[in-house]
Order: C-alpha cells, then sequence, then structure tokens
C-alpha cells in the first residue's frame, strides 16, 4: 500500500514525498519595471521554509511568461533573463530544505491587471485617478467577453496567440537555467488557458474555438512548446479546473467545462509530455460551489480512475488522516496543500509524527527536535 511518506519518481525526478506545496500568490514582487517580477527576499523565506517543514515538492506561485500576464503587478514573472538569478536563488532555498523545486507557469488572460487582495482587489488601470502611472494594462483573452467586474479584453488574433505559446516556452527554458526540475502550466481558475478551454469565456469561430479539439488547442501548443525546450528527465505537471461548476445548477444552462471534457484533456495532454495532472476546479466565473469537503478531490480520483494518470489532488485537505486515505486508496497520487502550509510551515512533519511516520528535519534541526 503506498502511503503519504513514501517517494514518488515522475522522469527523472526524485520527489522524498507525497505532500507538496500548492502554488498561492503572495502578491509581494515590486511593481516597478526594473524590479518587476523578481523574487524578493519574502519569497525566499516563505519558500525556504515550507521545504524545511518537510515536504517533497515546493511549487512556487503563479509565474506570468509576460508582463500582460501577471494577475496584479505584483506578481512574480519570468520573461526577461534578468529574473532568473533571482528565482535560482529560491530554487537554491528549497533544495537547501530537501524538496523538489517546481514554478506555476502562468497568464492570467481575462482577470489581469488587478490590484492586491488585501488592498482594494479591483482592476488596475493604467493611470490613477490622480493621472499617475498605476503599472496597470488592458487583459486579453480568447474572446472579448469580460469577468465580473473586470474589464471588456482584447481579444487575441492567431499571431497573438502563436507569441504567448512561444512566451511559455520561454519561460519554461528560463525555468530550467533558474534549476526548476518541475514546470506546471496553468490551464486553470479563469485564467488565459481556461479561457479558452471553457465555452463560458471562448465564443470564437476560429480554429481556437467551437469544439472541444479546437477550445484545447491552445493548451496542447503550449504543452508541445515547453516539452521542445524543456529537458527530457524533468517533469510537466498540468494544473485544470475539472469543473466550471456551472452545470451543478438547474437554473444556468450555459454549456460550460466539464469533467468529462478534463478527461478528455488530460488524455491528450499525456501523449504530449505531461507527467501529471492538478485537479482543481472553478474559477471561470463567480458561481456557487459545493460545500463539501470532497469537492474538489472526488474529480480528481475521477480523472485517475478513468485515464490511470498520475493525478495530484488539492482542496479542503486539512488533516494528515484524510491526506493518508487519498494516496492509500489510490484516489490521488500525491497531495497539494495549500492554506495549512500558511497556518504551519511545518505541516509534513507534524503529519509524520502523527502517523507515526519519519518527519524529515534539516539536520541543523534534527539534533534538537
Amino acid at each position: 500500500m503506498t502511503t503519504l511518506f513514501d517517494p514518488i519518481e515522475i522522469r527523472g525526478v526524485k520527489i522524498p514525498n507525497r505532500m507538496w506545496m500548492s502554488p498561492m500568490c503572495t502578491y509581494t514582487a515590486e511593481p516597478q519595471p526594473a524590479l518587476a517580477g523578481k523574487p524578493t527576499d519574502f519569497h525566499y523565506a516563505h519558500y525556504a521554509a515550507r521545504a524545511n517543514g518537510g515536504l517533497g515538492l515546493v511549487m512556487v506561485e503563479a509565474t506570468a511568461v509576460s508582463p500582460e500576464g501577471r494577475i496584479s503587478p505584483y506578481d512574480l514573472g519570468l520573461w526577461d533573463e534578468g529574473q532568473v538569478e533571482h528565482f535560482a536563488r529560491v530554487v537554491r532555498g528549497i533544495r537547501s530544505g530537501g524538496a523538489v523545486p517546481a514554478v506555476q507557469l502562468a497568464h492570467a488572460g481575462r482577470k489581469a491587471s488587478n490590484d492586491r487582495p488585501w488592498s482594494s482587489g479591483t482592476v488596475v488601470g493604467e493611470v490613477d485617478e490622480a493621472g499617475k502611472d498605476s503599472y496597470g494594462w488592458m487583459p486579453v483573452s480568447s474572446s472579448p467577453r469580460a469577468f465580473p467586474g473586470s474589464p471588456v479584453p482584447q481579444e487575441l488574433t492567431r499571431s497573438d496567440i502563436a507569441g504567448i505559446v512561444q512566451a511559455f516556452a520561454s519561460a519554461a527554458r528560463r525555468a530550467d537555467t533558474a534549476g526548476f526540475d518541475v514546470v506546471e502550466i496553468h490551464a486553470a481558475h479563469g485564467y488565459l488557458l481556461h479561457s479558452f478551454l471553457s465555452p463560458v469565456a471562448n465564443v470564437r469561430a476560429d480554429e481556437y474555438g467551437g469544439s472541444l479539439q479546437n477550445r484545447a488547442r491552445i493548451v496542447l501548443e503550449v504543452i508541445d512548446a515547453i516539452r521542445a525546450v524543456w529537458p527530457s528527465s524533468k517533469a510537466v505537471f498540468l494544473r485544470v479546473s475539472t469543473t466550471d461548476w456551472i452545470h451543478e445548477s438547474a437554473s444556468d444552462v450555459r454549456e460550460s467545462w466539464t469533467l468529462d471534457q478534463t478527461i478528455q484533456l488530460a488524455r491528450w495532454a499525456v501523449e504530449r509530455g505531461v507527467d501529471l495532472i492538478d485537479a482543481s476546479s472553478g474559477g471561470i466565473d463567480i458561481v456557487q460551489i459545493p460545500l463539501d469537503r470532497d469537492y474538489q478531490t472526488r474529480n480528481a480520483a475521477a480523472v485517475r480512475a478513468e485515464t490511470g494518470i498520475p493525478v495530484a489532488a488539492v482542496g479542503r485537505i486539512d488533516s494528515p488522516a484524510l491526506a493518508e486515505k487519498l494516496i492509500s486508496s489510490g484516489q490521488a497520487d500525491a497531495i497539494f496543500l495549500g492554506r495549512p502550509l500558511l497556518r504551519n510551515p511545518s505541516w509534513a512533519n507534524d503529519a509524520a509524527r502523527e502517523l507515526g511516520s519519519s518527519p524529515r528535519f534539516i539536520e541543523q534541526y534534527a539534533y534538537t527536535l
């Protein structure tokens, strides 16, 4: 029986356990152009602390492949060679704690150019009310359909799409140079790639709209482009929203992204070189999601059962016992943890002690603990 504490090898990447840090935006990069996208001392301490806490893999938050791909002016980015050395420092901090360094590559699409959530959380324009530069920009998307509360985005042309695909590949190459062992393609939560997948946002009439295969085209092109530059010994993950949660509502008859479509996308993605599906949900619109504990993990289990593809589960996994059950029952191959790690950077080592396994203390802690 596989346990939460068993190692897992994906391609040539050896991960010491199945407890991983989920990518969570911290909105802490400096917005000024000379510093934009670069990790700070905060990022180094934040990620190194979770690695020191016993995790097997630490995923750095959504990292934009272009300046316009940021959710906010305070997001990380890998669109420039000058950003690489700053990420390399974060990689060293993660490795020093015994965890595998990973990074999520993203483009925010129609949900871009927002303020930090603890400030206003509203759209940031190109200039503020006083006429000063506020570091904002016009969002882009698959179609000119706005996310609630955001401006109508500019529709991407075929040429624009080709440029974004190349931007993902270039960011992956920089991630390799920085020393990451895993890149994750962010195709969930209503951001750009998800806005192509979901008919809620995508009403295109060309080869990037309409059928499932057309809507998935840009995601598959991104996978191909990344695999062309990413070492064959390193892993590629794909984060997806398994459902938009729209078809769950009897009063909402819109066509949307569903679990069945996710399963087909997962099959195509693995054929192109994706190694693991990171199964999340929602984000394309403001809708009511279920309140039950397994609202996301049951869909992760369904993807794994239907395809046999390695899957990581995420969402409301707040106890070691629940995490262990998901792994030992074969519902998931790994667990991505979010808020529990913000509350307790040593969650993984505490879980080991609770479940009778051996914590992975770094040597500076082990002699006294």
